[in-house]
């Protein structure tokens, strides 16, 4: 029987991402911090280069430990600039550790992260129903706010499309198509959660 899934899922490691992590819900605050580093790191690239480098940007960022990246000194974002496994836009590197040192506050301020970010969707999954790529949108009137306030928290690199990017990665939105296998399984996982 043929899969049918979401058609930009096209090599082994994007199947895969597809199939066990875009759209789930998440709430554990290490992994939605790994996420935004990765879509924040996709500006501009392909998701499958993020994806290619991904494991090589865990082990350079300390397995994506905000606690541990908030103190990267200059020395450290060097030693990042000059390792060739990940991405070494300098830029993006100093964006990441900028938004540990703003997730850092966010933490103190509202308990977790997944608190803060979940209350742009009023800690409810929204679940979209497109028929083609074509009509998922780059960016909300949502991740618009959302971007808006990151910047206002201290996050670089949050622009309303990279904020969407975020949602969907992290299940804030169901954006996988209604003729993917994953469209009703994460809706069946959301009503089971609510």
């Amino acid at each position: 029987m043929t899969v049918i899934r979401c058609n930009w899922a096209k090599s082994k490691l994007e199947i895969a991402y597809h199939d066990e992590e875009w759209g789930v819900p998440l709430y554990d605050d290490i992994k939605l911090f790994e996420l935004l580093v990765l879509e924040t790191m996709q500006a501009g690239i392909s998701w499958a280069i993020v994806l290619s480098k991904r494991e090589a940007i865990r082990k350079a960022f300390d397995d994506f430990n905000p606690y541990e990246i908030a103190s990267y000194d200059d020395r450290r974002i060097e030693m990042l600039l000059a390792n060739p496994q990940i991405i070494r836009n300098p830029l993006k590197i100093r964006s990441a550790v900028q938004n540990a040192r703003a997730f850092l506050r966010i933490v103190e301020k509202c308990g977790s992260f997944a608190s803060y970010i979940w209350q742009f969707v009023d800690r409810k999954p929204i679940i979209n129903a497109w028929r083609e790529l074509s009509q998922i949108p780059a960016y909300t009137e949502i991740s618009k706010q959302m971007s808006k306030d990151m910047k206002q928290q201290g996050f670089s690199f949050v622009g309303p499309t990279v904020c969407y990017a975020f949602m969907q990665a992290c299940g804030l939105v169901n954006d996988h198509l209604i003729s993917c296998f994953r469209y009703n399984q994460i809706n069946q996982y959301i009503q089971k959660r609510s």
